[in-house]
């Protein structure tokens, strides 16, 4: 038995609850405010079995008022019936019905013309004429037209072959291949059974689901056990793509659960704000769609307000599309290629819709041409291409291949991850001690290329620095999250000798200061000079007229080697070597342990050398923090 699921559209009163009652005998408006005023307001459901097909009916309402319902309910549609009053022709909901089927990529359907007892020929006919022209371009335009009659039980037979046969269209279309995969389910009613606790109720678009499965409403990561499944009334041991169907839930509240929460395999479906998408405007679109407007978005059953940021122009004109950004109001969950319609804020008027290509994205300034031109390769063919779009624009957070089902619409996923591996797209680098990723080539390359930016500036920050403290860079790139990333990325920059590393930092080649080989031995006898000397060290006078050659520049020599961390200076007359200054702090830490002080005529019987030292090192200790003057003693600052 193939199961599909036949969605009914069309404007308020043209008879499709009444067609839906003659085809099934069941009566689809079911609440007393239905009855009483003729109307149908919220969904209903009937069942539909032709042959080897079982077609789940959700009659949505064709009042304007009710349009977010309509759209609840075509969630999951395989099958359109676009009916028509063949007394009242082509009105405003049907328009608006119609445009909506297209939105959601609807492809296969049947246009029933009710109440024909009603009309005589000619006006059939004139009717008929007009509907032609309205689906002329559309996926209706050579779907069959049924005259018929709720009432008289005309062209009832004729209505269930032409929907048996466009069943069978759609049982063989590519969409049959979702009945695969993990378990999904647009919630469009929620409500409580006593004794049985809360139910929910949608159209099954993927997977499927027993008795005793665990699952996850999303959003909201709310895991819930299936205690039973119903389809049309009946319990069954299961529940699969192309159903309707009713599931009992252990684990949650009625009220936590509403309609536009998704019933899905756990960590399928992840929430989100921000989905990444191509939108068209209607051509019937009365005025532009400006670059950040307000609209409301509906995706399965869920309808939220959103911001439209389009990423290549500032406005859209009617008949067009583009890449576009849509940041929600509150979390929605979708999938790639996922159909949405957006509709205007204030009047409410369906305006567009598009598909999802991003469901998990992350904001895109419009500056970044190369990940907008990802996005749009999310739009491609090949599952190839698709998947490392998927995977550059998520970056480096995790994944697993799995997920390119969600992210991409890959259905065989580890044939891709294997194939993008051999073709060098994906490339394996450590992110922490003992963990590896795949990551895409090109987003390895944006982090060097980041990386080559900020050495450039930390270069321009410090002059006189051949090699820059590694900490410095760690700490601007922090937001990458993984010191074991940033370290493989340099690392290939080495090879490619893009950089230099060495033990006291990094550097960009061609950047710092650039020595002749005179200046840079010169510069190592400076540093050697100052190790010797402990607390003794040379002037800068004395150095100048030591060397040989480039006396003028030892000064300039003597600061860079301070800034590359060899040195460090005293005062304007001499420097002390590194390793020199950190042994003289140790024996200032012992010596003055307890709060006792010291003099300079000490320090300098303690150090070995002369006032001519012991004085500026002392100044320089107090400046710094690391000691404070007390009288004529020293004290530890901390003390």
């Amino acid at each position: 038995m193939i199961d599909l699921i036949l969605g009914t559209a069309g404007h308020i009163d043209h008879g499709k609850t009444s067609l839906i009652r003659a085809l099934t005998g069941v009566d689809t408006d079911r609440l007393p405010e239905e009855k009483k005023r003729g109307i149908t307001i919220e969904l209903g459901f009937a069942q539909l079995t032709l042959d080897d097909v079982r077609l789940g009916i959700v009659d949505v309402p064709g009042h304007e008022r009710f349009v977010r319902n309509m759209l609840a309910g075509a969630t999951g549609v395989d099958v359109a019936l676009l009916v028509v009053a063949a007394d009242d022709s082509v009105k405003p909901q049907t328009r608006e019905h119609l445009d909506i089927l297209k939105l959601l990529n609807l492809d296969i359907g049947v246009i029933a013309l009710t109440k024909c007892d009603l009309s005589n020929e000619e006006w059939i006919e004139l009717v008929e004429d007009e509907v032609r022209e309205l689906v002329r371009g559309t996926f209706l335009e050579e779907a069959p037209i049924v005259r018929c009659s709720a009432h008289t039980g005309q062209g009832l037979d004729d209505l269930r072959a032409a929907i048996s046969a466009a069943a069978h269209r759609a049982a063989a279309a590519a969409r049959r291949r979702q009945s695969a995969g993990p378990m999904r389910m647009a919630i469009d009613r929620a409500f409580t059974i006593a004794g049985h606790g809360t139910v929910v109720t949608g159209s099954v678009v993927s997977g499927s689901a027993r008795p005793g499965d665990e699952l996850m409403v999303e959003p909201g990561e709310i895991r819930v056990r299936v205690r039973g499944v119903q389809h049309h009334d009946q319990s069954v041991d299961e529940v699969r793509r192309g159903q309707r169907a009713a599931i009992n839930l252990a684990g949650i509240h009625h009220d936590e659960v509403r309609r536009g929460h998704e019933l899905a395999t756990p960590d399928f479906l992840i929430p989100t704000r921000l989905l990444s998408a191509r939108l068209g405007l209607l051509p019937t679109a009365v005025r532009p769609l400006k670059n950040r407007s307000r609209g409301r978005l509906h995706v399965g059953t869920a309808e939220v307000l959103c911001s439209i940021v389009l990423l290549d122009r500032d406005e859209l004109r009617a008949g067009e599309s583009a890449l576009v950004q849509l940041f929600a109001t509150e979390p929605v969950v979708a999938v790639w290629s996922q159909p949405f319609v957006l509709r205007s804020e204030s009047p409410v008027l369906t305006i567009g819709g598009g598909q999802v290509l991003d469901p998990h994205a992350a904001k895109v300034r419009r500056s970044e041409t190369g990940r907008i031109a990802k996005i749009g390769e999310l739009t491609s063919g090949d599952e190839a291409v698709r998947a490392a779009a998927a995977l550059y624009l998520y970056g480096l957070r995790p994944w697993k291949a799995s997920e390119l089902a969600r992210l991409a619409g890959v259905v065989d996923c580890d044939a891709v991850v294997a194939q993008l591996r051999a073709d060098k797209t994906l490339v394996e680098v450590a992110i922490s001690p003992t963990r590896t990723a795949l990551v895409h080539r090109e987003a390895i390359d944006d982090i060097a290329r980041r990386i080559e930016a900020t050495l450039k500036k930390l270069h321009d920050e410090f002059p006189l620095n051949s090699l820059l403290e590694r900490s410095r860079l760690v700490s601007r790139l922090d937001y990458l999250g993984s010191v074991e990333l940033l370290d493989a990325v340099l690392a290939d920059m080495q090879r490619q000798k893009k950089v230099r590393i060495g033990e006291r930092g990094i550097a960009l080649v061609g950047q710092g200061p650039q020595l002749t080989s005179g200046e840079q031995k010169l510069v190592d006898e400076i540093i050697e000079k100052h190790r010797e000397a402990g607390f003794q060290p040379p002037t800068v006078a004395d150095l100048k007229a030591a060397a040989t050659k480039n006396q003028a520049v030892v000064p300039q020599l003597c600061k860079l080697a301070a800034a590359e961390g060899h040195l460090v200076e005293i005062c304007a007359e001499f420097y002390l070597h590194a390793e020199a200054l950190a042994r003289l702090k140790q024996l200032l830490t012992e010596k003055l342990a307890g709060g006792t002080g010291i003099a300079v005529s000490e320090l300098r019987e303690v150090l070995s050398t002369t006032r001519k030292y012991a004085v500026p090192i002392c100044e320089f200790l107090d400046r710094t923090g690391f000691t404070r003057r007390q009288g004529d003693l020293r004290v530890l600052a901390g003390q």
